[in-house]
């Protein structure tokens, strides 16, 4: 399971040399006999396409505030990013196919809190629909839009569907590329990386407040993972050249997270 960050993707056209490497990665790991999964965000993607539309851009605790207005320019942009990822893979050989969440209403979702708005909470997963793609001989490419039970689309966060997807799977490991390389014990402190954690220590650094901002729902995907099923965790910074083979060989700098004993 592979979370790519929106930050990862900043340049985000389907020559560029990002997309080229994760196609080789995804290939190496596809003939190593792994199936693979990629959901992808789109933050920076998103708040380019607000600023255009003259829409203002909130955020709590993290997340971002989805009103009716930015609901549909979520939407815009998740779909023009799912559809320039899936491209690119398919251009370099992979067979993938773009998913939404409302797509066969695979990712049911309800809502986060008034807080929020139309941001979605706990998605469920019906893995039948990863699985068929599978089976298909196809690469899933997952943008995080999930339905309510009314059918109403939802925002969901794109670290909170990896999570819900990687435990619902069973992953043997859920990759979350982002913008740093390493969780921090103090996130002003680069000394204070941490190599491995369990996942006892992710939920006291939680309580602590030392996961804040953007890094709060990437713990907290953490966790519902290994809660779920997957095996462990890996915190990656996405923009290092070949990320995701660099991540899985350790030959980057990484933070990974197994469950506690």
């Amino acid at each position: 399971m592979i979370k790519l960050g929106g930050h990862a993707m900043h340049d985000a056209r389907i020559n560029t040399p990002a997309l080229e490497q994760l196609a080789q990665d995804v290939s190496a790991l596809r003939r190593g006999g792994d199936e693979v999964v990629i959901v992808h965000g789109g933050g920076p993607q998103i708040a380019s396409l607000l600023t255009r539309l003259n829409v203002r851009e909130v955020f709590h605790e993290g997340l971002r505030v989805t009103d009716t207005a930015t609901l549909e320019v979520v939407a815009l942009a998740l779909g023009s990013l799912n559809q320039v990822v899936t491209a690119a893979l398919n251009r370099a050989g992979l067979e993938s196919v773009g998913l939404s969440g409302a797509d066969a209403s695979f990712l049911r979702a309800s809502m986060l809190g008034d807080a929020w708005g139309r941001v979605g909470a706990a998605p469920r997963v019906d893995v039948s629909v990863v699985t068929r793609v599978w089976d298909a001989g196809w690469i899933p490419v997952v943008s995080p839009l999930a339905v309510d039970d009314d059918g109403q689309l939802l925002n969901c966060n794109a670290d909170t569907v990896a999570g819900a997807l990687a435990g619902a799977l069973e992953a043997t490991t859920l990759l979350l590329l982002s913008d740093v390389d390493q969780l921090r014990r103090d996130p002003d402190d680069p000394r204070t990386a941490l190599d491995h954690v369990s996942s006892d220590e992710v939920d006291a650094l939680l309580h602590a407040g030392a996961a804040r901002d953007g890094m709060r729902p990437k713990m907290r995907a953490a966790l519902d993972a290994l809660q779920g099923g997957a095996r462990r965790v890996v915190l990656a910074d996405g923009r290092r050249e070949h990320a995701v083979a660099g991540a899985i060989a350790g030959t980057t700098p990484v933070t990974e997270v197994r469950a506690s004993d």
